[in-house]
């Protein structure tokens, strides 16, 4: 991966833990986020909502990170929101899994995912109060 760019932007939620640590190999201070909308639980909604703002004063370059490229849509909508709202800024895109019936093949990844994936970040838990 090049190591020249200027910003991340953590697509929330999925992103979040990925891009701190994308942003920590790169030695990236410039991280941003991004929210995203497209379940409800577990029932799809009709259309993705997007919710936040970038400041990419004095950027050239920005790596958009989220945690899978599952069917597409929710990376396709952010790369497009960005493209679109920053057009003198150059976008590239990592996720940890992608999945090759994905709409959207991000421009880094790692790992091909064939199943459903439960990210350690998604399990339900119960915070134990000290006594």
């Amino acid at each position: 991966m090049s190591q020249d760019f200027d910003a991340i932007v953590g697509v929330a939620r999925g992103g979040l833990c990925l891009s701190h640590c994308v942003a920590e190999g790169l030695n990236i201070r410039n991280v941003q986020t991004l929210r995203t909308e497209l379940y409800d639980g577990s029932s799809k909604r009709k259309e993705i909502y997007l919710f936040g703002s970038c400041d990419f004063s004095d950027v050239k370059k920005v790596l958009v990170v989220d945690d899978i490229a599952d069917s597409g849509e929710t990376l396709q909508a952010v790369m497009d929101y960005l493209e679109i709202n920053f057009k003198n800024v150059e976008f590239q895109s990592a996720t940890l899994f992608y999945k090759k019936s994905s709409s959207y093949e991000p421009h880094f990844w790692i790992n091909e995912a064939k199943n459903w994936i439960e990210f350690f970040w998604e399990k339900d838990f119960e915070l134990q109060e000290e006594v």
